[in-house]
C-alpha cells in the first residue's frame, strides 16, 4: 500500500518539526518527507475519484493500492497513544470488547492503546495475557498492548506472575480500579519492576477514605445530596507510592491525577530525581464539580471531577510538564449500569472518541498548549513512558519508521453525538457538546484504519 499525504502541517515532537510538507508511505513505512513529493516510478497517479468531506479532499490513485490524501489545513501527527483503556475483554464484553474498543480507538486517532487488567478473569498470568494478544491480532486494526495485574486476582495478597507477564508482552503492570493496600507488597512489586525495567501504573485511592462517596467532597456534594470523596483519598496513596518509588528506584506512573496536591507532589518528586510520570484525563482538565448539573450518572467517574482550583492545577501541570500525557481512562458500561442515581450507578465514562476534540477545544484554542505540545502529550510522551517505541519505531514521523499517523482537522466544528460512537459505551457527559477538532484519518502500519465520513 502506498499513501501520499499532501500539504499537511507535520507536527513531530521528537524532531521538533512544525511545517507544511508531504509524507510518503510505502509498505507500512515512511519512505520520504518533503515538498512536492509524488509516487515513485513506475507507478502513475491518475485521479479516478474525488470526495470532499467538510473541505477535506481525498484522491484515490488508479494504481491498485495507492491513494493520495490532500491534508491541506490539517495536522499530521504521530499516531496517538492511550496508556489507560478498559476494553472489558475477557468476561465483560457486554460493555465493550477488543473489536469495538479498537474501532473506537481508531476513530479517536489512536494507533496504540494499553488495556487495563481488571477484567473477568483478571489478567494476572501469561496465558490470560496471550488471550488478549492473539484476539487483538485477529480483530484489532490498531496496536493493543495488554497491561498485567500487580497481584493475583487483584486481591492485594500476593504478587502476580509479573515476570511471566512481561515475558508475554506486558509493557507495565497495574492494579487499576484500586490500589495495592499493603505498602510492603507494593514495595516488593516496585523492586521487581525495577529489575524488569517496566513501570507500575498506579491507581491512587485509599478506599477507606473514599468510603461510599461518588462525587468530590465539596459544597456541590451537599447541593446534589450525594456522598463525597475527599482529595486525601488520592493524595495519601500518591504520597506513599512516590516515597516507595524514591526508595526503590522504580519507575512509577500515576494514573488519572485529579487533585492540586498530587500535582504539587509530582512536581517536587520530579525535581528530586524520582522516576515518575503522570497522566490527566480529558474529563478532569475539562470539567469541575461546579459543572455537574444534577444527580446524573454520566458525571460519575473515579476519581471524581474536583474543584475549579484542582482543575486549574491539572492544566498548569500539563502545561509545564509536571503531568506528562493525556490518557482517556475509557470506561464503557451498559446503559443499565449508568442509570438512576450516581449513588448506585457504575463509575466511569468513555473517552477514546472525544479526547482529541476536547483537548483542542480546551487546551489548544485558549493557547494553553501549542499544536506541537498537544501532539507530544498524546503521542510521543505516552509512548516513551511505556517504552512502546521499541516496537513501533522511535515515536516520530521519520523516514524508515513505521507509519502510525493521525491526520486531523483542528478547525472543524462539530457536535459530539454518542449514538454514533464505535464503542459499545454511550456513557459520556459530553453528548451534545459543540467542539472543534476532528480526526479525519488514522493510519496504522501504513494502512488506513479509520476514515471520517
Amino acid at each position: 500500500m502506498q499513501i501520499l499525504i499532501r500539504g499537511g502541517r507535520l507536527l513531530d515532537p521528537l524532531s521538533k518539526t512544525d511545517r507544511i510538507t508531504d509524507v510518503l508511505i510505502e509498505d507500512g513505512y515512511v519512505t520520504a518527507i518533503g515538498d512536492g513529493l509524488d509516487f515513485p516510478a513506475p507507478k502513475k497517479k491518475r485521479v479516478i475519484k474525488e470526495a470532499s468531506v467538510s473541505g477535506f479532499t481525498v484522491d484515490e490513485a488508479s494504481t491498485e493500492g495507492s491513494m493520495t490524501i490532500d491534508a491541506t489545513g490539517c495536522w499530521v501527527m504521530p499516531g496517538f497513544v492511550d496508556l489507560h483503556v478498559h476494553l472489558r475483554d475477557p468476561g465483560l464484553t457486554y460493555k465493550e470488547d477488543i473489536g469495538t474498543g479498537s474501532l473506537a480507538g481508531a476513530a479517536g486517532g489512536f494507533t496504540t492503546i494499553c488495556a487495563m487488567p481488571n477484567t473477568k478473569p483478571v489478567i494476572d498470568t501469561p496465558d490470560k495475557l496471550n488471550y488478549v494478544r492473539f484476539k487483538s491480532a485477529a480483530l484489532s486494526p490498531i496496536h493493543v498492548m495488554q497491561i498485567g495485574a500487580i497481584t493475583r486476582g487483584q486481591k492485594g495478597e500476593e504478587l502476580a506472575d509479573i515476570e511471566g507477564l512481561v515475558d508475554a508482552g506486558a509493557p507495565a503492570v497495574s492494579e487499576d480500579g484500586k490500589s495495592v493496600g499493603n505498602a510492603a507488597l507494593m514495595k516488593k512489586a516496585m523492586k521487581l519492576t525495577k529489575r524488569l525495567n517496566i513501570p507500575i501504573f498506579d491507581h491512587c485511592e485509599d478506599k477507606k477514605l473514599a468510603g461510599q462517596g461518588v462525587v468530590n467532597d465539596d459544597e456541590n456534594a451537599v447541593r446534589l445530596g450525594l456522598l463525597g470523596i475527599p482529595n486525601s483519598a488520592e493524595d495519601v496513596i500518591a504520597a506513599r507510592d512516590i516515597i516507595l518509588a524514591a526508595e526503590t528506584g522504580a519507575q512509577l506512573h500515576l494514573c488519572h491525577v485529579s487533585t492540586r496536591q498530587s500535582v504539587e507532589m509530582i512536581r517536587f518528586a520530579k525535581s528530586q530525581g524520582v522516576r515518575l510520570s503522570a497522566e490527566v484525563t480529558p474529563h478532569h482538565f475539562t470539567l469541575c464539580s461546579d459543572d455537574i448539573p444534577s444527580d446524573d450518572p454520566m458525571f460519575k467517574m473515579n476519581p471524581p471531577v474536583r474543584t475549579k482550583e484542582d482543575r486549574d492545577a491539572l492544566i498548569e501541570g500539563l502545561q509545564d510538564g509536571t503531568i506528562d500525557c493525556i490518557s482517556t481512562d475509557h470506561a464503557p458500561h451498559a446503559v443499565s449500569e449508568k442509570f438512576g442515581s450516581m449513588q448506585t450507578a457504575a463509575f466511569g465514562i468513555v473517552g477514546l472518541e472525544t479526547a482529541f476534540p476536547l483537548a483542542v477545544t480546551r487546551l489548544v484554542e485558549p493557547g494553553i498548549l501549542s499544536p506541537l505540545d498537544l501532539s507530544r502529550v498524546m503521542s510521543t510522551a505516552p509512548a516513551g513512558i511505556a517504552d512502546l517505541t521499541a516496537q513501533y519505531g522511535d515515536g516520530k514521523i521519520a523516514v524508515g519508521n513505521p507509519a502510525d499517523i493521525t491526520i486531523a482537522d483542528p478547525g472543524q466544528e462539530w457536535t459530539i453525538d454518542r449514538s454514533k460512537f464505535a464503542s459499545k459505551g454511550r456513557n459520556t457527559p459530553f453528548d451534545g457538546w459543540k467542539v472543534r477538532g476532528r480526526v479525519k484519518y488514522t493510519i496504522c502500519n501504513g494502512e488506513v484504519v479509520y476514515q471520517d465520513s
